[in-house]
């Protein structure tokens, strides 16, 4: 995949990571999008793996379930620089792959990642604690975070906010496309209902308002309301595009057009 522009590369990975920091995340958004730019080089890649992470002792959870990938990659041991092949984690989104650091970043191994107080300290403390050997890992990760003023999304939520109505009673699940998270989507019964224009729009639906019912493409769908925004099934959204929707479980997140 080619380069993105850095504007480019930090809308794409905004949304997860402000996402993730509103499911308790401990890492500063400023950081982890600086971390992600750093280890990436600003691309995004079909295994969404935007940490370095490695296979490692290959233990899977909800969010990694053992595929991988061979890729070069060096370290910096005994003050020389050594490359190397090496199996990196594959994902099925980039929501996948922050869900999974975290996982990580919650052993004991990185306590003091997460009680820094600040994005500059914790760049430093995940050096101190051993996950990356460059010596001047911290300060590229600062020197990032600076260039780019990337400290703005420190004091951003997620957008959209929880329905208050007809859907109160949900829980919120994730909803990617192609890698990418495109907005939240609301688990409610067995039915994961997402805001039409919101998700449809990011499909390349048009989306239409008969005054009662969303329409997809001029199609009606079924419609709950809350707060001025129209709530449609994800399945009838899919239907309507031809697009695959799978329900991950393990992950609780719906994935299309994967």
């Amino acid at each position: 995949m080619a380069k993105l522009t850095r504007v480019q590369f930090f809308a794409a990975i905004a949304p997860a990571v402000l996402f993730v920091r509103d499911e308790g995340s401990r890492m500063f958004p400023s950081l982890r999008m600086a971390q992600s730019l750093l280890e990436s080089g600003g691309e995004l890649h079909p295994w969404n793996n935007l940490g370095g992470i490695k296979v490692g002792g290959g233990k899977i959870n909800a969010y990694w379930q053992g595929e991988a990938v061979i890729k070069g990659t060096w370290e910096y041991i005994d003050g020389k620089t050594i490359t190397a092949r090496a199996a990196f984690r594959a994902y099925k989104s980039i929501y996948h792959f922050y869900k999974d650091l975290d996982l990580l970043l919650a052993t004991p191994r990185y306590e003091r990642v997460r009680a820094a107080g600040t994005a500059e300290r914790q760049a430093e403390m995940l050096y101190a604690c051993g996950y990356a050997t460059d010596p001047a890992y911290p300060a590229k990760l600062i020197s990032l975070i600076k260039q780019y003023k990337l400290q703005a999304y420190d004091m951003t939520r997620y957008a959209p906010a929880p329905p208050t109505r007809n859907l109160q009673e949900a829980s919120r699940v994730a909803v990617v496309h192609q890698g990418q998270l495109i907005g939240p989507g609301y688990l409610q019964n067995g039915t994961t209902w997402i805001p039409a224009r919101l998700i449809g729009e990011a499909l390349g639906a048009k989306i239409g308002w008969t005054g009662s019912q969303a329409t997809v493409n001029g199609i009606e769908r079924e419609t709950l309301l809350s707060d001025s925004t129209g709530y449609i099934k994800v399945r009838d959204l899919a239907e309507v595009l031809d697009v695959k929707v799978e329900w991950d479980g393990l992950a609780r997140a719906v994935l299309l057009g994967q």
